[in-house]
C-alpha cells in the first residue's frame, strides 16, 4: 500500500472540508493520487449525504427577507443537527442563500428548491459539516395596500412576519415583536376554532367538578376561565410588551391600522427529538462484541 504523508491528507481536507480519516482512507484507496480521491470522493457525495440525512435536524435558525416596500416577504426555518453549527457562517451563508431565492421567487415550495443547484449547495455543505441540514418550512406574506413587517430574536431561533392593513412599518415591526415575545394563538378570540375552546372547556370542567360547589356556579366558572383564555390567546387582547397598560388592539386601533394575519415560526417546534442513552447504547454494542 502507498505511504501516505501528512501533508496529502492536509491537501485534501483543505480542497474538500471532509475529515482527517476520511481523507486518509480515500488516498490510500487512490495510491496516494489526489485528483483521483476527489473524485471518488465526488461520486460518493450524494450517498454520504441520503445517510445524513437520517439523523433529526432540530436546531437551525430562522430567517426573514422583506421588500424594500414592505409590500411581500419571506422567512424560512433552516435546520442542523447542533447549535453549534447553527452558529457556523457557512451554514448561516446557506441559510441567507435559502431566504434570497424564496424571496426572489416570491415561493415557499421548499423541494423545488432543494431540486435546483442550491440542492447541490447543501448536499455539499453537508458533506463539508458532517450533519444533516435539512430546509424545514417557510412562509411568504403579502398583501395589496398592506404592510408586511418582520422581527427575529437576536438568538436567530424565532421569527415572525405580520401583515398590517394601513399601518407603518415601525408598527409591523413592534407587532411583530410583541409575536414573538408573547406567542398569541390567533389574531382576535372569535378565530379560536371550536375545537380548541372545546378541549379547553373539557379540561375547566374537570377541574371545576371537583370544587363541590353548585352546578350553576361551576359553569359561571367554566365560562371565566374560557373568557380568560381567549383573552389571553388573542393577540389584539394581550398587553404590549413595550408598554403593558396598553391592549395590542387598542395601539393598532390608534394608528388607524388593523393586523391582517401573522406567522410565528420557533426553530424546532414539533420535532421530536432522539432522546439517546449512551450508557445503554455502549453497553448494548459491548454485548455485540
Amino acid at each position: 500500500m502507498t505511504a501516505i504523508s501528512a501533508s496529502q491528507v492536509k491537501e485534501l481536507r483543505e480542497r474538500t472540508g471532509l475529515g482527517m480519516m476520511e481523507c486518509k482512507r480515500a488516498l490510500q484507496e487512490a495510491n496516494g493520487d489526489i485528483e483521483k480521491a476527489i473524485d471518488e470522493l465526488r461520486k460518493s457525495s450524494g450517498m454520504k449525504a441520503a445517510k445524513k440525512a437520517g439523523r433529526i435536524a432540530a436546531e437551525g435558525v430562522i430567517v426573514t427577507r422583506l421588500a424594500e416596500d414592505g409590500s411581500y416577504g419571506v422567512m424560512a426555518e433552516i435546520n442542523s443537527e447542533t447549535d453549534f453549527v447553527a452558529r457556523d457562517e457557512n451554514f448561516l451563508n446557506f441559510s441567507r442563500q435559502v431566504v434570497d431565492r424564496l424571496f426572489s421567487a416570491k415561493t415557499v415550495d421548499v423541494d423545488a428548491l432543494m431540486g435546483s443547484e442550491l440542492g447541490a449547495v447543501r448536499e455539499a455543505l453537508v458533506q463539508k459539516i458532517g450533519e444533516n441540514i435539512s430546509v424545514r418550512r417557510a412562509e411568504l406574506k403579502q398583501a395589496d395596500s398592506a404592510i408586511v413587517g418582520s422581527y427575529v430574536h437576536g438568538n436567530n431561533k424565532i421569527g415572525v412576519l405580520v401583515v398590517l392593513k394601513n399601518g407603518s412599518s415601525a408598527l409591523a415591526r413592534d407587532i411583530a415583536m410583541h409575536v414573538a415575545a408573547s406567542n398569541p394563538l390567533v389574531v382576535r378570540s372569535t378565530d379560536v376554532s371550536a375545537d380548541v375552546i372545546a378541549k379547553e372547556r373539557e379540561i375547566y370542567s374537570a377541574q371545576a367538578a371537583e370544587s363541590g360547589k353548585p352546578a350553576e356556579i361551576v359553569e359561571k366558572m367554566i365560562d371565566g376561565r374560557i373568557r380568560k383564555f381567549l383573552a389571553e390567546v388573542s393577540l389584539v387582547e394581550q398587553p404590549f410588551v413595550k408598554d403593558p397598560d396598553v391592549k395590542v388592539g387598542d395601539l393598532v386601533k390608534k394608528a388607524g391600522a388593523e393586523i391582517l394575519s401573522f406567522t410565528r415560526y420557533e426553530v424546532g417546534e414539533g420535532i421530536v427529538k432522539e432522546q439517546v442513552d449512551f450508557a445503554a447504547e455502549v453497553a448494548a454494542q459491548a454485548g455485540l462484541s
